[in-house]
């Protein structure tokens, strides 16, 4: 460390940004304005217009613009040694279908007005720092996690690039080339980022539950990241019956489906009486539309189930629970489950070295803070599963996320902006 840290000169730096952060978020909820909220859809035109915006703005900045094969977005302000690990301050640009406006993009946000903080105080880092735009993080459109992360990282899961987005019916591949991007490379596992040539990995993001409101801070320290498992496609096979068919004779696949999901919340309950964080969400839950109706008993019922803890050992736990509870329904209801394709995310786990230098830094600035664990999965976690060491800051929201309602303020934006900068000039410069 070449400077000896001014708390209160560093927060003031980062106050001095507001102007700047307000007008970007401002572009970006025009770029993406699908009334009542934004849709940036990943690799479409709302993602394209948000990544358009962002980097001109780093370009007035002065940073370095490079792109990857998954059309990633990368801006550096360069260090004094090219050739040293580099820290990336990363999140994704792309929303949820009438999403809010700062999940994701509140993270890039925050890493272009720290960079402009520390170019207003004069100061050069002894690294590379780089603000990383990503690429297609939420999951509801394509059904695979991480997409932009992964690919940058040589980790996309096999298939992923036939996986087709559920309302264009294109596969990943048409959508990345529309973009930019280098589908074939991606294909042959060719990595962008190489782990071992990254110091760090920090990402700052609204928080998508209600703790923080709760606890009356503005911002949180993350402790971990829960990795998943999912069915994304999941069918319950029956019988479609007469609606006077007595109850010994019926395949009931709607009644399958609904002590499927009684049993996941008694699981789900078990797990918080004893202190064990999980949560379990069937997202898609539905008869059959082709084929339902009033006097017929179900033979076909869809669904989706998200599966996600803080432990592998925890989630290898529970998917032998969920193998336990389905074998059990089959055998009682005469169904078949069809799950279809699994789609997994690790545990992300936070860096020990790195959460303690950003509870430091938050004391340093005077933010009062509260440690939890994040939950909803995030692209720290795909840089953490590559072994790049991780940390995260979340920022206070009102009314969840995935929704209009999203309501960070910029006076918390900047204040956990600030203990994002105090952890780049204690670390970087």
């Amino acid at each position: 460390m070449n400077n000896t840290p001014d708390a209160a000169a560093l927060r003031a730096a980062v106050v001095a940004q507001r102007e700047l952060a307000a007008s970007l978020f401002d572009q970006l909820r025009h770029d993406g304005f699908d009334d009542p909220g934004v849709t940036r859809d990943p690799y479409g035109p709302g993602e394209q217009r948000a990544h358009a915006s962002i980097a001109a703005a780093a370009e007035r900045l002065g940073l370095g613009l490079t792109r990857d094969a998954s059309a990633n977005l990368y801006m550096t302000r360069s260090g004094q040694d090219r050739a040293a690990p580099a820290v990336i301050i990363g999140s994704h640009l792309d929303s949820v279908p009438h999403g809010g406006n700062f999940d994701g993009a509140a993270g890039v946000v925050a890493g272009l007005v720290a960079l402009a903080a520390l170019q207003r105080l004069g100061l050069q880092p002894a690294n590379d720092i780089t603000v990383m735009a990503i690429r297609a993080e939420e999951s509801i459109w394509f059904q695979v996690s991480y997409i932009g992360s992964r690919g940058a990282l040589g980790a996309l899961p096999e298939g992923a690039m036939d996986v087709t987005r559920v309302d264009s019916g294109r596969t990943l591949t048409e959508h990345i080339a529309a973009c930019g991007g280098d589908p074939e490379a991606l294909r042959a596992g060719k990595r962008f980022l190489d782990p071992s040539r990254l110091r760090a990995y920090l990402e700052l993001h609204i928080e998508q539950a209600p703790s923080l409101v709760e606890a009356g801070r503005a911002v949180g320290i993350c402790t971990g990241i829960p990795g998943n498992f999912r069915y994304p496609h999941a069918v319950i096979e029956g019988s479609h019956d007469h609606v006077g068919l007595p109850r010994r004779f019926r395949r009931d696949a709607a009644i399958a489906g609904a002590e499927f999901a009684m049993g996941l919340d008694r699981i789900w309950e078990e797990h918080e009486t004893r202190g064990v964080p999980m949560a379990a969400t069937l997202g898609r839950f539905h008869t059959d539309t082709e084929t339902h109706g009033l006097t017929i008993v179900p033979g076909r019922f869809h669904f989706s189930l998200d599966v996600r803890a803080y432990d592998e050992a925890v989630l290898a736990a529970l998917e032998r629970q969920v193998d336990a509870l389905i074998a059990g329904i089959e055998q009682r209801r005469g169904v078949h489950f069809e799950r279809g394709a699994t789609a997994r995310a690790a545990v992300g786990l936070v860096d020990p070295a790195i959460k303690a230098a950003l509870l430091d830094g938050a004391a340093e600035v005077g933010t009062p803070v509260l440690e939890l664990g994040s939950p909803a999965s995030h692209d720290a976690a795909a840089f953490a599963a590559a072994g790049v060491p991780m940390g995260m800051i979340f920022i206070r929201n009102e009314n969840g996320s995935h929704n209009p309602r999203e309501a960070m303020t910029l006076d918390d934006f900047l204040a956990g902006t600030a203990v994002l900068t105090h952890w780049l000039w204690q670390s970087c410069v």
